[in-house]
């Protein structure tokens, strides 16, 4: 059911055990967003859980209330309702998605929603997930505290390259102003987020001695080899390296977790990603998207998705 902002406040008012739950992989949005969200719903009397089926990043832990989420196997309640953010697919939330047999409200920004829930309500516009938990609060005359405002701006701030990128508007701008009245401190999010210890820098390092031109320079690649043990603090932010440079018009960062499989990550500042990552059944924004590729070598999975991003670029030429 396509509900509006008021439908879901509504479906949080008539639920007292909340299961809330955020794609795998999580990152700034997803976390500020299910963070913020808890402890407003914690304010108004119900019991809440916050579960997701991967860690928190490193990156990520200053965030207020964040050593509170809880993985799979740690679920200590009875849930009448499960409010999964920041996820188009049901898939991106792993064993959760298997585990709550209840009904689902999904939340989220991602014009490759698959409306897998019972309720959702998708705004693709938003900058992040963050700005529609923002706009709820705010319809619902909620105070917000400090620590919910440093987890909403960080949401907002991280999904929009810190007002950088193309789905920034004047309301994401105009949120994140509210959040600094709040008492948000920017510069300190900006701290948090760009100190990075050595290992990352030489990290960063052996990344960039893989980057790859296709296209005659239209398509940037670079590829990890990445273990199961590596956080994902380790690749954070890569991606936009080959993005910045002139006349890319598609970025592609290859993460290998095993030879014959591969996360893949889209960026551009032209360029419809979405296609692409749903052409391999992902998906994600028009700016930044991805997918997992499988089968085949490490040289056979690259040439597949350099070959798609050409057809991509030779259509919207």
């Amino acid at each position: 059911m396509d509900c509006s902002l008021r439908q879901v406040a509504n479906l949080l008012e008539n639920a007292n055990n909340i299961l809330i739950t955020a794609h795998i992989h999580p990152d700034g949005d997803s976390l500020g967003s299910m963070l913020s969200l808890n402890k407003y719903l914690i304010s108004c009397g119900k019991s809440v859980q916050m579960i997701i089926d991967d860690d928190v990043p490193k990156l990520y832990k200053f965030l207020p209330g964040s050593e509170n989420i809880a993985r799979v196997s740690e679920l200590a309640i009875s849930p009448d309702l499960l409010v999964v953010l920041d996820a188009s697919d049901i898939e991106r939330i792993g064993e959760v998605g298997r585990i709550a047999k209840v009904p689902i409200l999904n939340i989220d920004h991602h014009i490759s929603n698959t409306k897998f829930a019972d309720y959702w309500y998708i705004d693709s516009k938003a900058a992040a997930t963050g700005e529609i938990i923002l706009d709820l609060l705010n319809m619902d005359n909620a105070l917000i505290s400090v620590d919910m405002a440093t987890c909403l701006y960080t949401a907002i701030a991280t999904d929009c390259g810190f007002f950088r990128y193309a789905n920034t508007s004047s309301h994401t701008h105009r949120c994140a102003a509210q959040l600094i009245e709040c008492g948000v401190k920017p510069n300190i999010i900006s701290e948090y987020m760009e100190t990075k210890p050595l290992a990352s820098l030489m990290n960063t390092l052996e990344v960039l001695k893989t980057l790859e031109l296709h296209c005659n320079g239209k398509i940037a690649a670079v590829s990890v080899e990445h273990s199961e043990n590596d956080s994902a603090d380790s690749t954070e932010g890569l991606i936009n390296y080959p993005r910045n440079i002139e006349g890319v018009e598609i970025a592609i960062m290859f993460k290998f977790t095993e030879q014959s499989s591969a996360r893949v990550s889209f960026r551009s500042k032209s360029v419809d990603v979405s296609e692409l990552a749903l052409s391999f059944g992902g998906g994600g924004h028009v700016r930044a998207s991805g997918c997992t590729v499988s089968g085949g070598t490490i040289d056979e999975i690259k040439e597949k998705v350099v070959k798609a991003a050409e057809k991509l670029i030779r259509g919207t030429a």
